[in-house]
């Protein structure tokens, strides 16, 4: 795990950490933009330095900081909360506001905030666009084209009669993606997207993608503009059921470090990936500062991207923050000054593994509103709970409010440690219709065991 925290990427050198000092910047407010267990876990780190507003939050939110009652795509109210409560940073969780401007409207009023403008959240917002970057860079990605109309798209997937891949251009919560097995199932994903427009304006253009093989992971880095640097590579589990069974969610647990992206694998992401990503950004007018989360498949020892998100995964944030949470606060506002060359991680924990709670029907036909037990119990040490899709009831109890409810993340020297933590504080809540993996890291364990 020490190899991850050994070197950080800085455009045009490579610097060892040993040079870095953290340099610390009063921060007395911070608002925290979202309301899932990725803005818990950032709250819960900026906590220990700051008073912290969320917005909206959740029923977890509210326990380390104050929620307001704003929602993330109100731009307008949001930079008037910060302005008229003198709001030090804005650190940005979701995709959706990002894509709507918040940074371009918070730095217009001269207010610090963690994430990429609008026309660099275009890596995510524009499936297109990104493709078209990692084009010009010279990235490895899967070969592809675009399609403006369905029956253009239709004839090409009947020509080529293969598997491929279907993405509908602009955001879709997650479910723009159909991995086709044959031309009868890219023409109905085609036919959704720029036929029904189940995706609205968000499929009115797609892009048809050539299949890649091979092992998946969650590499995220942060972004000063010119320089990044790389936090521990993650894995996360899509599908419902173990063994990657079943329908595919937002995700249902995740772990890091991910063996599966190793020192040299690592070496390459930056080198091949992630540099010549933010030259090629810098060169279009739109350098990237914030979290930039590429998502890979990784064969062998090749990495290839298979989408870039502009804000930290989420379950993974989870992980993240608790494997580097004493230095994450220091990384994110480095970030925003541009000093990020000037900072360092040390690790504060060599593992950590969450597994998701989801609500019952989850994640077709979710109930909400089922009554949270358990949230009071005393947690074994190394574990903590954040909450995604919680509220409060009237009475004071917390209830269910989303599909994904609860990330139970636990810590350890190992991931075998971390994920007894994890299941054992796991054990300690229940709701009616509670659905969890059991299998949560079962690639990596598999791999630690056999070490």
């Amino acid at each position: 795990m020490d190899a991850y925290f050994e070197v950080a990427f800085v455009r045009g050198c490579t610097t060892s950490l040993t040079s870095f000092a953290i340099l610390w910047v009063v921060m007395e407010t911070v608002l925290i933009v979202g309301s899932g267990a990725r803005e818990h876990a950032l709250a819960r780190v900026f906590a220990k330095r700051a008073r912290v507003f969320v917005a909206p939050g959740n029923a977890g939110t509210s326990e380390v900081a104050e929620n307001v009652s704003i929602d993330v795509t109100n731009t307008e109210a949001l930079v008037a909360f910060a302005v008229e409560r003198r709001v030090d940073l804005v650190v940005v969780g979701p995709e959706l506001p990002l894509s709507l401007g918040i940074v371009d409207a918070l730095s217009a009023r001269n207010i610090p905030a963690f994430g990429p403008t609008r026309a660099a959240a275009a890596l995510e917002s524009s499936k297109i666009f990104m493709k078209e970057i990692l084009r010009s860079a010279g990235v490895p990605t899967a070969a592809f084209r675009v399609f403006e109309r369905a029956n253009d798209a239709i004839s090409y997937v009947r020509t080529s009669n293969r598997p491929l891949v279907v993405k509908a251009d602009g955001l879709c919560a997650g479910k723009g993606v159909v991995v086709a097995r044959d031309a009868d199932e890219a023409e109905q994903a085609i036919r959704m997207m720029m036929v029904d427009r189940a995706f609205g304006d968000a499929g009115e253009r797609v892009v048809i993608e050539e299949t890649l093989v091979g092992e998946e992971a969650s590499f995220h880095v942060l972004c000063d503009g010119v320089c990044a640097m790389a936090l521990p590579p993650a894995q996360d589990h899509k599908r419902i059921f173990d063994a990657d069974r079943g329908p595919n969610t937002g995700g249902m647990g995740a772990y890091a470090p991910a063996p599966v992206v190793s020192r040299s694998v690592s070496e390459q992401v930056m080198s091949r990936i992630i540099e010549p990503t933010l030259s090629a950004m810098a060169k279009a007018g739109c350098p990237f500062r914030g979290v930039l989360f590429a998502g890979l498949m990784i064969d062998g020892s090749d990495p290839h991207v298979l989408e870039f998100n502009v804000r930290f995964g989420d379950p993974e944030a989870g992980v993240l923050s608790a494997m580097v949470f004493d230095d994450l606060a220091d990384l994110i506002d480095a970030c925003t000054r541009g000093a990020l060359k000037e900072t360092r991680i040390r690790p504060t924990t060599s593992a950590a593994l969450s597994v998701v709670l989801a609500a019952d029907g989850y994640p077709v036909n979710v109930t909400l509103g089922d009554a949270i037990c358990g949230l009071d119990s005393p947690m074994p040490e190394g574990v903590h709970v954040l909450h995604a899709g919680t509220a409060r009831a009237k009475d004071g109890s917390v209830v269910t409010s989303g599909g994904r409810v609860l990330n139970v993340v636990g810590t350890g020297s190992s991931l075998q440690d971390a994920w007894a933590c994890a299941y054992s504080g796991a054990k300690l809540i229940s709701f009616r219709g509670c659905q969890l993996r059991t299998d949560v890291g079962h690639r990596a364990l598999r791999s630690e065991r056999m070490a």
